[in-house]
C-alpha cells in the first residue's frame, strides 16, 4: 500500500505482549496518521472515567503518510493520549528522524496500553519487537538514556523516543523527546509514558517506504533544495528565534506574564544576539535542507551542553521576556535543563512567570520558595525554579510541577487571575491582543491553548496568497473578528488539523497545493484539497467528542481574563481583546463548524464526516 505499511504495532505492557493490527486502506484514507488516527483510537478505546495515569489510557506514537519519503517536513511524529494536564484530548508533534525510521521498520504507528510491572523500554527492529528491562535507566537524563540504549544495542544509528526524569517524578507537563532535540512538547504526554513504566521506544528499520510516483517526489525534493531553500533563507539562518524582534516591534512579545507586549531586553535574546554569541551550528530533520534547529554552547556562569541543541522562539520568550529575563546564557541553560529532564518549555516558562508575579504580589512568600527571591528579571531565580520543578523539590517545585491551573487553585483568590491557561494548558508565546483570531483558536482548541492548530492573523493582514486555494481572497486586519475572519479561521484550522494528521512541519515553504500533490504522489490516490481538509476537520471533531465525553462543555472555551485588559504601554497601548466580538466570533464558528450553540457537533455534521459511529446518545 503506497504511503503506508498497512501495520500498526499494538503493545500491551500489562500482558507483556505485542501484536500487529492491519487496518484496511479505507481506514488510512479517512484518518491518515498523527492526530486523526490518534483521536480515532482514543475515542474508541479510552473509556469515560479513565484517568490519565490509569493503565487503560493509551499512548500513541504516529507519524503520517509522508514519513520516510524524501520530502522535507513530512516525517514528524504525533504523540497523543488522555492528557494529565487538561484531562482531555492530548496531542503534540515532534520532528527529527524517529517517524521515518518507524516507517522504514514497517510500521505506521505504535499504540501502547497497560502498565509494565517493571521499568521497560521497547526495541523495534523491523518485524522484531522486544520489551527490554529499563531498571538501569530510571532517573537518568535523556542524553544518558539515549547513550545507554545505543551502547546496549551496539547501534549508533538507532532512533530513540523517550520520556525523561521529570516524567518519572510526576511533572504534569513532561514531554516526549525524539533524538534528544526534537520535542512533542505539549499536553504532558511524557507523564503518561512514564506512568506505563515505559522509558523509551527505540527503532531501527532496514526497509524503504513504498511510494506511488517516485519521479514526482524527486521533482518536489529538487524544488525544495533550490527554490524552496532560497525562499526560506532567512529561516535557515535564524530559525524560529528570528521572530523575537518583529513580535517585539509589533507589541506582541509576551512579557512579564503577559502584562506587557514589548520587552526592553528583546535585542539581547533574539536571533541576532544568539547568532553572534552562543550559536555553534544547526541541525535538521529527515530530508530537510533548511536546517532550522539551533545548536548552542556556553561556559561559565551558565555552562550549556550542545548535545541538547538550542532554544526555539517559544523557549526564548517563555524563559526570557515572559520572566523579564534578558540573559541569553541563562535562557539557554533553562532550555538545556528542560531538554535533559524532558519538560515542555512553554508550560515551564508560564509556570515560572506566574510564580514571579505571585511572589511580587505577596501571594507566594520566601517561606514558600525556600528563600528564593522569585522576581521578574532574575536569571538566577528562573534557572533555580526550573531545577526545582524538574525534581519536584520543595514547596515551589511541587506547586509549579502541576502547572498554573492547579497552582492557582491551591493558592486561591487573586492567583487565579494570574494563571494564564485555557482548559488547564498554559498559553503559548503569541498574543491574542495582537492576533485576534488566534484568541478564538486558543478558546476552541481541543488541547487547551495551542498556537499550532491555529491561525496567526498578522500573516493574512498583508497577503492571503498562501490560503487562496481555501477560497480566502482578500487580506484581513489582524485585529478583525468579523465573519470573514471566522471563515478564514474555520478553513485554515481544519487545514492545520490535516497537517497534524499528515504530521507535517509548518515551517517548510510548501504551499497547500504542493502538499496535495505530495499526498497524491506518495499514495497514488486521486485525493483533492477538499478531501484533505475534511480529514483535518474529522480530527478536530473527534477530539471535540473525546472532550465532551469527559465533561467538557462550551463554558471552558474561554480566554484568561488578562487578555481582556488593555496593555499599558508599547505599540499596542490601550489594546485589549474585544469580549463581545470574541463571543460572537465563537458563536459563528460553532455554526460554521456544524456544532450547536453548546459547542456539540450535530448528528448531521458527524454523518457528513463519515463519523456516524461516534454520534452521542
Amino acid at each position: 500500500m503506497p504511503g503506508f505499511t498497512g501495520k500498526i504495532l499494538r503493545v500491551d505492557l500489562s500482558r507483556g505482549e505485542v501484536s500487529a493490527e492491519r487496518p484496511p486502506e479505507s481506514f488510512y484514507r479517512r484518518y491518515f496518521g498523527g492526530r486523526a488516527l490518534a483521536a480515532y483510537y482514543l475515542l474508541r478505546e479510552v473509556r469515560p472515567g479513565t484517568r490519565p495515569l490509569d493503565p487503560g489510557n493509551l499512548l500513541i506514537l504516529a507519524p503520517g503518510v509522508l514519513a520516510g519519503a524524501r520530502v522535507a517536513g513530512g516525517s514528524r511524529t504525533g504523540v497523543a493520549c488522555l492528557s494529565p494536564l487538561t484531562g482531555g484530548f492530548g496531542s503534540a508533534e515532534g520532528g527529527g528522524f524517529w517517524g521515518a525510521e518507524l516507517k522504514r521498520a514497517g510500521w505506521d504507528a505504535v499504540v501502547v496500553t497497560g502498565r509494565a510491572d517493571r521499568p521497560t523500554w521497547v526495541h523495534i527492529s523491523d518485524d522484531r519487537v522486544e520489551l527490554k528491562d529499563a531498571s538501569g535507566l530510571r532517573g537518568r537524563t535523556t542524553a544518558e538514556v539515549e547513550e545507554a540504549i545505543k551502547a546496549e544495542l551496539g547501534d549508533g544509528r538507532v532512533r530513540v523516543a523517550q520520556c525523561g526524569p521529570a516524567a518519572e517524578r510526576g511533572v504534569l507537563y513532561a514531554n516526549v523527546v525524539f533524538d534528544l532535540i526534537h520535542f512533542a512538547g505539549r499536553c504532558g504526554c511524557g507523564l503518561v509514558m512514564a506512568s506505563k513504566n515505559l522509558r523509551a521506544v527505540a527503532v531501527r528499520g532496514t526497509g524503504a517506504p513504498e511510494v506511488a510516483d517516485p519521479g514526482r517526489l524527486r521533482e518536489l525534493a529538487r524544488w525544495m533544495a533550490t527554490t524552496g531553500l532560497e525562499e526560506n533563507r532567512a529561516f535557515h539562518e535564524n530559525g524560529t528565534p528570528g521572530v523575537v524582534a518583529p513580535l517585539d516591534a509589533q507589541g506582541g512579545l509576551p512579557t512579564r506574564n503577559f502584562r506587557e507586549g514589548s520587552f526592553e531586553g528583546a535585542d539581547r535574546i533574539g536571533a541576532e544576539a544568539l547568532n553572534g554569541t552562543l550559536l555553534i551550528g544547526t541541525d535538521t530533520c529527515h530530508a530537510c535542507p533548511i536546517a532550522c534547529k539551533r545548536v548552542v554552547e556556553a561556559g561559565s556562569p551558565w555552562p550549556v551542553d550542545p548535545t541538547y541543541g538550542g532554544p526555539e522562539y517559544e523557549t526564548i520568550a517563555a524563559l526570557g521576556s515572559l520572566c523579564g529575563v534578558s540573559d541569553l546564557h541563562a535562557i539557554c541553560k533553562g532550555n538545556e535543563l528542560c531538554a535533559a529532564h524532558a519538560m515542555d518549555t512553554i508550560s515551564t516558562g508560564v509556570s515560572v512567570a506566574f510564580a514571579m508575579e505571585c511572589f511580587e504580589e505577596g501571594l507566594l512568600t520566601p517561606e514558600d520558595t525556600d528563600g528564593l527571591e522569585l522576581r521578574f528579571g532574575s536569571a538566577e531565580a528562573m534557572v533555580a525554579a526550573i531545577e526545582r520543578i524538574a525534581r519536584r523539590e520543595g514547596r515551589l517545585g511541587e506547586l509549579l510541577a502541576d502547572g498554573v491551573a492547579r497552582a492557582a487553585e491551591e493558592l486561591g483568590g487573586r492567583a487565579r487571575e494570574l494563571a494564564m491557561h485555557v482548559k488547564g494548558q498554559e498559553v503559548p508565546m503569541h498574543e491574542p491582543r495582537l492576533k485576534a483570531g488566534l484568541g478564538l483558536g486558543y478558546e476552541v482548541s481541543p488541547t487547551g491553548a495551542d498556537h499550532c492548530h491555529n491561525i496567526h492573523d498578522t500573516i493574512y493582514a498583508k497577503s492571503v496568497k498562501s490560503v487562496m486555494p481555501l477560497g480566502i481572497l482578500e487580506p484581513l486586519p489582524a485585529d478583525d473578528l468579523g465573519p470573514a475572519k471566522v471563515r478564514l479561521f474555520h478553513y485554515k484550522v481544519s487545514w492545520q488539523h490535516f497537517l497534524d494528521s499528515a504530521v507535517m512541519c509548518y515551517f517548510t515553504p510548501w504551499d497547500i497545493l504542493q502538499v496535495v500533490d505530495m499526498v497524491r504522489a506518495v499514495t497514488g490516490w486521486n485525493a483533492g484539497l477538499w478531501e484533505l481538509v475534511k480529514v483535518g476537520e474529522r480530527a478536530a471533531v473527534l477530539a471535540r467528542l473525546f472532550n465532551l465525553a469527559r465533561g467538557f462543555d462550551a463554558s471552558q472555551d474561554r480566554l484568561p481574563e488578562r487578555f481582556f485588559q488593555a496593555f499599558e504601554g508599547g505599540p499596542l497601548e490601550g489594546v485589549a481583546v474585544d469580549r463581545a466580538a470574541l463571543k460572537e466570533a465563537r458563536r459563528l464558528y460553532y455554526a460554521m463548524a456544524g456544532w450547536d450553540e453548546e459547542g456539540v457537533p450535530t448528528p448531521a455534521k458527524l454523518h457528513e464526516l463519515d463519523l456516524g459511529w461516534a454520534a452521542r446518545d
